[in-house]
């Protein structure tokens, strides 16, 4: 019964882990990468889409995406709905690729990212101890029926919290090394 409850919890907050590091790909270091451009819709066909669905997103270099549609009629759809977007880049095409440029980022625009990934990183640990207190109580409220003895129920506890120390842990080497990439120039 208490390793059901550990189970559970271990993998709630493995979820926000990972919760927490798709966050972290929304935020764009000076450094190209695909997963930028993960959250942007383009219409196809009537209906809104991600962009990896309509194109093929590759790092051409350090700075660089290239986008290379599947049809060709999306080149112009794909080049809006980048410049849209809350990214701040300017994609140029030529024929029937996309070529985005990563702009550097300021000195001030790298200290305000860093303090959205710390809040980013505050929330997951807020989530994971959230988790723990929920193993807990339920611990309490097993305990209390007398399905679980006090020594399984702090047992358990105290399981509980390795496990929570563990995952906080993880985040501050997400965060940690998101810091590292966000002020490196």
């Amino acid at each position: 019964m208490i390793d059901d409850i550990k189970a559970d919890a271990e993998l709630r907050m493995g979820k926000s882990i990972d919760a927490l590091k798709d966050e972290m790909a929304k935020v764009r270091t000076g450094r190209a990468h695909p997963s930028l451009l993960d959250h942007i819709s383009v219409e196809s066909y009537g209906s809104m889409v991600p962009l990896s669905q309509v194109a093929n997103i590759g790092v051409e270099d350090s700075r660089t995406l290239t986008i290379t549609p599947w049809e060709r009629t999306m080149v112009q759809v794909i080049e809006k709905a980048i410049m849209t977007s809350d990214l701040g880049l300017n994609p140029n095409s030529a024929g029937t690729v996309i070529r985005v440029p990563m702009p550097a980022l300021t000195e001030e625009r790298r200290k305000d990212l860093v303090k959205v990934v710390k809040a980013e990183a505050e929330n997951s640990r807020i989530a994971i101890r959230n988790i723990r207190r929920d193993a807990n109580g339920t611990l309490k409220t097993l305990q209390k029926d007398k399905d679980i003895s006090e020594d399984d129920e702090r047992r358990g506890q105290d399981e509980i919290q390795k496990l929570t120390d563990q995952f906080i842990k993880s985040v501050d080497d997400v965060l940690g090394k998101k810091e590292q990439d966000l002020m490196e120039i």
